[in-house]
């Protein structure tokens, strides 16, 4: 009797062993999205928008502003660069000594999963643009592994930059709403712009959950555009 009861616990542990291991080998992009619509947001407080992708209200609802800056090729990136497409941005300096590191090393996790997927790109804004020069990003984008045309890390205007993080990506969510554009901008959010430049999703990038959440939604972005 003994040995039968030992042959059953046996038998659970090694089911529920399969089930862990499957669990843990399951790829993001295998997993399913917590919704089958992601929703949109307009203002610092990412209250969520529940609307159809053809919805006619979607012509008037906020979007990423026009903007110009300069990668670390030299290249001039605006937001042609970016249309039709799916990107995540982010806000970094090359010397922060705390989050950053930690940031782009999650950004580079996304750079890996979509390498060869041209509908997908990356755009990282330094907030210390007049000492991020292109010549330090571009050795900054060597020593991380940054991929010119996957991803692009820019520098230019501060106002400009310090417009975009704050007025249109909402980067600082409700921080956004009591800073002057001035002040120095220092988050570790990232933000998920899709293929029409709104904005449908902000993640901690220095969450590895988050960015696992990131990679399906990306993948839920991408099978929206190709229902519109």
């Amino acid at each position: 009797m003994k040995i039968k009861k030992y042959a059953q616990r046996a038998l659970r542990l090694s089911v529920s062993l399969f089930v862990i291991l499957f669990a843990c080998s399951e790829k993001p992009s295998e997993k399913s999205s917590r919704v089958e619509q992601l929703p949109y947001y307009q203002d610092a407080t990412f209250t969520p928008h529940w609307i159809a992708p053809n919805e006619a209200r979607l012509d008037t609802f906020h979007q990423i502003s026009p903007f110009q800056l300069v990668n670390q090729e030299g290249d001039t990136i605006t937001g042609k660069t970016f249309d039709g497409k799916i990107y995540v941005t982010d806000f970094f300096f090359t010397i922060c000594p705390g989050i950053c590191p930690k940031m782009t090393a999650n950004m580079g996790i996304l750079q890996d999963e979509f390498l060869k997927d041209d509908d997908v790109l990356l755009l990282s804004h330094s907030v210390t643009p007049t000492r991020d020069s292109v010549p330090v990003l571009k050795e900054y984008a060597e020593e991380k592994g940054i991929v010119s045309g996957k991803w692009h890390i820019v520098t230019g205007s501060q106002v400009d930059i310090y417009k975009l993080g704050r007025k249109d990506y909402f980067v600082e969510e409700d921080l956004g709403l009591k800073k002057e554009l001035d002040e120095f901008l220092h988050t570790e959010n990232f933000v998920l712009i899709d293929q029409n430049k709104h904005i449908r999703g902000i993640y901690n990038g220095l969450k590895k959950t988050d960015i696992q959440q990131l990679i399906v939604d990306i993948e839920l972005l991408k099978k929206e555009g190709e229902g519109i």
